[in-house]
């Protein structure tokens, strides 16, 4: 039985089977964080991951 890879939908680094967490919202849609700083910057902050160097999804053209 293979191990489902996931990635953080913050930050976009894969997680390790047996860590992280599963954020899920009102509108069913499921998130998967690393850590709890990835977490708070989504959903208590509200950040862009675009917008912040750390992430894999930071865009250098704005």
């Amino acid at each position: 039985m293979a191990v489902e890879k996931r990635i953080c939908s913050f930050c976009g680094e894969e997680i390790e089977p047996g860590t992280g967490k599963i954020y899920v919202r009102r509108d069913g849609k499921i998130l998967h964080f690393c850590s709890r700083k990835c977490e708070k910057n989504m959903v208590v902050l509200k950040r862009n991951p675009r917008k912040l160097k750390w992430t894999k999804y930071y865009v250098r053209g704005q």
